[in-house]
């Protein structure tokens, strides 16, 4: 079985040309400072960042990327016209609608971004007629939650309470039939999608997240105010399925140059990138960790009348750890202490060499594996 050590995925990238959709996210600027490190031309597709997510300028990114094309992918014309400009030897689609309390104000936007705009990726990339390994990002919330203890397998069904974790099953849908339909083993084309969720880490101000909250209630001298203690989620540092996503289609590339069309079968499909069992913890967990390394309090605030959330989800990284030799490398109190540090900052560091350090710290980890 490979390691991330062994299959050398930064020599994968070296000098290629990724597209990065939603590039100017929380997940997506992390990925671009790692693809940078790596040696990549890196591409990015993506609306302006949102109000208050800052950290795409903090790292510079608009100044070190290849080009910056600010696109909506609900417009199918002009996200073919970005891939047919960048011809890009790998994407990884991140661009979304990703809040589940927003998703039941905007339904309608939330399916025609999750949905249509994969199905747009997905089209562009077919209409390429080229070489590209794509590797389609969902999350842990795509399933069916049936709210039971055992985690959840890539063979379980699709669905979704709420329109965020339906439109990402929808989204699941479409990237299989894109695959079967069009993308076969013997394709120059591979599509694979990685479901990871919760996922926390230094940068990240998005609105009705526990961490980003807690880190402005914190910040401000405030309790920080939890609405869901109770529920149970497998947190996980961003770098963890930013690792694996890189690993799943640096080992489609290598399979696709070799021809190895049985070994592509099993690639070229749904991964789950989660935590270990241990780091399946409650909100309350979390914030009673948090404070063990920013002092403070936090106070119930629990909404009886609140939209639905799911309160307990799980997933199975087996097929991961099988296949691409994956597994997570940070545990929980590690995932929570460097978050904590990154947005407390007390050495007054700048937000790259926070990330930088922390990027520093993971990669160093992959010789364990």
């Amino acid at each position: 079985m490979e390691s991330l050590v062994d299959i050398g995925f930064g020599s994968r990238f070296r000098e290629k040309r990724v597209l990065v959709t939603g590039h100017t996210g929380f997940k997506g600027s992390w990925l671009c400072e790692w693809l940078l490190g790596l040696g990549a031309y890196v591409h990015g597709l993506a609306l302006d960042p949102l109000p208050g997510q800052e950290l795409y300028g903090q790292l510079g990114l608009h100044d070190r990327i290849a080009s910056d094309h600010r696109v909506d992918v609900r417009d199918a014309l002009k996200v073919r016209s970005v891939l047919a400009t960048t011809a890009p030897d790998f994407v990884f689609h991140l661009a979304a609608q990703p809040l589940v309390r927003r998703s039941y104000r905007e339904p309608v936007e939330t399916f025609s971004v999750n949905v249509m705009g994969t199905v747009h990726v997905l089209e562009a990339i077919r209409l390429l007629e080229m070489p590209c390994t794509a590797v389609m990002v969902t999350t842990d919330k795509c399933y069916e939650n049936r709210e039971w203890l055992h985690a959840y397998r890539e063979e379980d069904p699709m669905g979704g309470h709420d329109p965020y974790s339906a439109s990402k099953g929808c989204a699941e849908l479409a990237v299989s039939s894109y695959r079967r339909s069009f993308f076969g083993a013997d394709s120059p084309v591979q599509v694979a999608s990685g479901r990871a969720g919760n996922v926390i880490g230094g940068g990240d101000w998005a609105e009705d997240r526990i961490v980003p909250d807690a880190m402005r209630a914190l910040a401000a001298g405030k309790a920080v105010e939890v609405r869901n203690p109770k529920a149970t989620r497998p947190w996980q540092h961003v770098l963890e399925p930013l690792g694996g996503y890189l690993t799943l289609a640096a080992q489609i590339a290598a399979a696709s140059e070799k021809g190895d069309c049985a070994r592509l079968r099993h690639l070229a499909s749904g991964f789950n990138f989660g935590p270990s069992l241990a780091s399946n913890q409650p909100v309350s967990s979390l914030m009673e960790r948090t404070l063990q390394f920013w002092p403070g309090t936090w106070v119930d605030r629990s909404e009886p009348g609140a939209v639905h959330e799911a309160s307990l989800l799980n997933l199975a990284t087996d097929k991961a750890f099988h296949l691409l030799g994956w597994s997570p490398l940070w545990d929980f109190t590690t995932t929570v202490e460097r978050t904590v540090s990154w947005y407390r900052n007390q050495d007054g560091r700048t937000a790259r060499e926070r990330s930088l350090a922390d990027l520093s710290a993971y990669t160093s980890g992959f010789s364990r594996l």
